[in-house]
């Protein structure tokens, strides 16, 4: 049973780690690879707004996704954004990525490779995982106007989505120790964390969402 607390605690944090950027045109769309297919839905979404010319789906397989997506997340991307009625020439896959910082990097070399003018790229991720894509793009490409962007779900109705409102709120809160721990390790830049967003961090923790937690914070 998950507490009245630990629901408003998560709520904290989910709205922390959305960037709340407004949309506008940008060079390319980037989406990252993951198990939701809602973050291909919306880069589909972005072309078809004129939002953007080209998209790029960056992602190889993780533990999560092989099952669903076989083929590789990046690939799978490529395919609902098809069906949705992207033409084929307007998306590029990168099928190798395995974490964020690859998404960016390998992405990068992507389209420096085909001669791609980039100034700006729209960062097209699972909600929760708008800031620490900002601030790993922030770190690996600098000098590039980054706006991010995922499905438009409101916190309850992401948790409907998955199904599991507990591992949702492990995946918040090992989001948010990542943010904090991995400018240290010069994978992104750093983020500020306020007080109310850090003392729920803390609450969740010590209410026992921690699956999802690098080993050096657990405890």
């Amino acid at each position: 049973m998950i507490s009245t607390q630990a629901w408003q605690d998560a709520r904290l944090v989910w709205d922390y780690h959305q960037m709340h950027h407004a949309l506008k045109p940008c060079s390319v769309a980037i989406g990252l690879g993951s198990h939701d297919l809602s973050v291909a839905t919306a880069a589909a979404e972005a072309y078809q707004a004129g939002l953007v010319p080209l998209i790029v789906f960056t992602g190889a397989n993780s533990p999560t996704t092989r099952a669903r997506f076989p083929e590789g997340e990046a690939v799978a991307y490529r395919k609902h954004a098809l069906e949705l009625g992207v033409p084929a020439e307007a998306v590029r896959v990168e099928p190798n990525a395995t974490n964020t910082g690859q998404n960016i990097m390998y992405s990068r070399e992507l389209l420096e490779e085909a001669g791609v003018n980039v100034s700006s790229i729209l960062l097209v991720s699972k909600p929760y995982e708008q800031r620490r894509a900002y601030a790993t793009a922030r770190k690996l490409w600098p000098g590039i106007e980054i706006v991010c962007s995922s499905a438009p779900m409101e916190f309850p109705e992401y948790v409907d989505s998955i199904g599991d409102g507990r591992l949702v709120i492990d995946m918040l809160v090992g989001a948010l120790q990542r943010l904090m721990i991995y400018p240290q390790q010069g994978f992104m830049i750093e983020q500020d964390v306020p007080k109310d967003v850090m003392a729920a961090y803390e609450r969740l923790c010590h209410a026992g969402f921690t699956s999802r937690l690098v080993p050096a914070d657990v405890g």
